[in-house]
């Protein structure tokens, strides 16, 4: 499907179906169309949200989690998304999600992480991407996927041309490191909100290890492993994702009503 980017201020985002709310935050080398799947299959029972998160232009001074997570805030008061939503994140969009719900406790009412950032994760193998060198960045993007074919060509040309920029390799890289230095290890338990934690079995960038340690340090969460897939299960395994992601909704809908 092709999704309908909208405009408001200085932000874009997709805003898609009715009900109650889920603010859908994408990782650092990803973009709205991560989610597809997700917003085709939900957006009929549920308003699906996805702001365009500034990774690549917001000013380098900024560029962190903590900036990162201020325009989420500033994104869903411009909106006036006023009641509590879930928050689903992939990777840094994870770590961007637990902040924020650390910081906003009251606004979410649910959890779902998938290949987190926030406690442990090996950035693009290792290693950044090397300028000018396509087959380098075309190995690093299907090291995402357990299924290297999912790096279609269209994912690798986007992420060859982002590493290209100067100006925006500086805020990837501050970012990243950022991310690595906000450890949420000693905070996780503060979030007592229902949490779905979905992990690919083979993930290599955020390893099963780090889905268990977020299991055991947030309180009322659950665990679920797909097999043959590694970091972005709703785009490797959309299907199984969805599934699992529909029975997490219906199970705690009484919860989320309730919890404020």
């Amino acid at each position: 499907m092709e999704l309908h980017i909208q405009e408001k201020g200085d932000f874009q985002y997709v805003d898609e179906g009715s009900g109650p709310a889920l603010l859908l935050l994408h990782g650092l080398f990803g973009a709205l169309s991560n989610w597809e799947d997700v917003v085709s299959h939900f957006r009929t029972d549920y308003r699906v949200i996805i702001p365009l998160l500034p990774i690549y232009d917001m000013p380098l001074t900024q560029a962190g989690v903590p900036g990162l997570v201020k325009y989420v805030e500033g994104f869903v008061a411009a909106i006036n998304l006023t009641e509590p939503c879930t928050v689903l994140g992939n990777s840094l969009g994870g770590h961007v999600g637990l902040e924020y719900t650390l910081r906003n406790p009251t606004r979410v009412s649910r959890l779902v992480l998938t290949g987190s950032s926030g406690l442990f994760e090996d950035s693009m193998g290792g290693s950044f991407p090397k300028r000018g060198n396509y087959s380098y960045v075309q190995e690093k993007v299907a090291y995402t996927f357990y299924d290297p074919a999912v790096a279609t060509k269209e994912l690798v040309d986007e992420v060859f041309n982002v590493t290209n920029s100067n100006a925006k390799c500086l805020r990837i890289i501050a970012i990243a490191r950022s991310a690595q230095r906000h450890n949420l290890g000693k905070e996780l338990g503060r979030i007592h909100v229902p949490t779905l934690l979905v992990w690919g079995l083979n993930d290599t960038i955020t390893p099963p290890v780090v889905a268990h340690e977020f299991n055991n340090l947030i309180k009322n969460s659950e665990l679920r492993f797909l097999d043959h897939c590694c970091h972005a299960p709703m785009m490797e395994r959309p299907h199984e994702f969805n599934v699992l992601l529909r029975q997490f909704l219906r199970r705690t809908e009484p919860l989320a009503v309730t919890a404020y």
